[in-house]
């Protein structure tokens, strides 16, 4: 074994086999980028793992080769134990996980990918420094080193914050410290100088200006993402999948490995674009959510006004308004998902257009909690992709529209938003669901969204509540429709 792992030709075939898996990385999002090649996709991408797999083995049984093939078997050992455990993990994460849990979990994968890359790089620099204080690793690598533990760092914490808040364990109101913005740029200048002193240590006296950026980074990330408001929590999860994109990276060059490398990449700017994708949408600035003050800065709540009284509706009410009608739009939201409604609503989505009624679905950028939620409940249902329309383009028939049925959406459909400037979500494009003729809310009550505020959609002429459970309410209109 040991005189197959030394030949020469082994270098050349993992650099080929991590040349394939980044190719087929690339098409995995170039697949993801659409509903109908989103399995081929996954299945690229899944495929490019496993070669990427199989050549960090073969490169690690070499590296242990050349002590003897009894430390190839121990290290095998060890990789495998570990694939297997982490494996198990994910295999049942994977089958348990609800989509409404989908968001919180990412979040906190991304803390493994930056928790990942700060161990790393406490490893690659005690690998290389010279404990004999001759001397250590050279500039590029301590740069590299110091770089990767940062982002690390400020990844970990920041992804630990959104999952707090996500999963409703933290509050989703902005914590505003007193010059906050003074304090991140304090931090980032001391870690500058922290850098510097670094690179002239590079014994194990290094060890302390790491240790000191990395409590600062940590800090940093916690801070970062806390004083985000939770209805602007969805950019902030594409954010730090960006972040944990990086942060793979510099993990790629502390290591030399050039697919952590272009694997880090890939995700880094694929997260970066849709960030800025999404912040456009939202009508933020894309700088500052970098700087972690953007949406609601926390001096305001949402004032509490009398928008008058609420008219509710029952669900045969609902069916006979939406069996006369000719078009009628659905905007689900994270309601929907909690409810797991998708399935009954893709049922009276069938019924409808058998009855000859034009059913469409708007969608806004961030509904859900998650890029993307809302396309994946409704494709998981097997409604067909031609019905389920984005924000921009459905928009304008709203005043053609004769129902709108609003199924566990709050925010994103929250006038308030182009009517009070000093709301939290002042100046977000919204669906304008309120020009159609009629307008359907199925909510459990009359609380306030994600973001904490008031929606006077409900209290408009046009508008009727259909309180309940999401599926439970749509399950009674699709028997009362027959």
């Amino acid at each position: 074994m040991t005189d197959i792992l030394s030949s020469e030709r082994i270098p050349g075939l993992v650099q080929a086999s991590y040349i394939i898996a980044g190719v087929l990385f690339i098409v995995a999002l170039a697949g993801l980028s659409k509903h109908e090649t989103a399995k081929r996709g996954n299945i690229a991408g899944m495929v490019g793992m496993a070669i990427a797999l199989l050549a960090t083995l073969l490169l690690a049984a070499r590296n242990a080769s050349y002590d003897s093939s009894g430390r190839v078997v121990e290290v095998l050992g060890m990789v495998f134990a570990a694939m297997l455990v982490g494996g198990l993990i994910g295999a049942w994460k994977a089958r348990t996980v609800e989509m409404t849990g989908m968001p919180e979990l990412i979040a906190m994968l991304h803390s493994f990918v930056g928790l990942a890359a700060v161990l790393v790089g406490y490893n690659s620099f005690l690998e290389v420094a010279d404990h004999s204080g001759l001397g250590g690793s050279d500039k590029v690598h301590a740069v590299e080193v110091f770089l990767g533990v940062f982002i690390g760092a400020v990844t970990f914490t920041g992804s630990i914050v959104a999952n707090l808040k996500l999963s409703a364990k933290m509050k989703s109101a902005p914590l505003v410290l007193p010059a906050r913005h003074l304090l991140n740029l304090l931090i980032l200048l001391a870690s500058a100088g922290l850098m510097v002193w670094f690179m002239l240590d590079q014994d194990e006296s290094g060890l302390l200006p790491l240790g000191i950026m990395t409590v600062l980074a940590l800090f940093l990330g916690f801070h970062l993402v806390a004083a985000i408001g939770g209805g602007d929590m969805p950019v902030v999860v594409s954010m730090l999948n960006s972040y944990s994109g990086w942060a793979a990276a510099a993990a790629g060059f502390m290591l030399s490995n050039d697919l952590l490398i272009i694997t880090g990449s890939l995700v880094g700017s694929s997260g970066a674009i849709l960030s800025y994708i999404m912040c456009q949408a939202m009508n933020r600035s894309f700088i500052s959510v970098i700087a972690g003050g953007f949406g609601s800065d926390g001096t305001v709540s949402g004032e509490e006004r009398d928008y008058g009284e609420h008219r509710e509706v029952q669900a045969d009410e609902v069916a006979e308004l939406l069996a006369g009608a000719k078009s009628v739009v659905i905007t689900p939201g994270y309601g929907m998902a909690v409810a797991q409604a998708q399935y009954p609503v893709a049922e009276m989505t069938r019924k409808l257009r058998e009855k000859g009624v034009d059913v469409r679905f708007g969608i806004h950028p961030v509904a859900g909690r998650l890029p993307g939620h809302m396309n994946v409940l409704l494709a998981e249902a097997k409604v067909p992709y031609d019905v389920v329309l984005e924000m921009d383009e459905i928009n304008d028939d709203f005043p053609d529209t004769d129902v709108v049925l609003v199924i566990g959406a709050n925010d994103t459909v929250n006038p308030a938003a182009m009517e009070e400037p000093g709301s939290p979500i002042a100046g977000m494009p919204v669906l304008e669901v309120w020009n159609a003729k009629e307008v359907i809310v199925f909510k459990r009550s009359m609380a306030t969204g994600y973001a904490g505020v008031q929606n006077p959609l409900f209290f408009k002429d046009n508008s009727r509540m259909l309180f309940g459970d999401a599926k439970d309410r749509v399950e009674d209109i699709n028997r009362a429709l027959g």
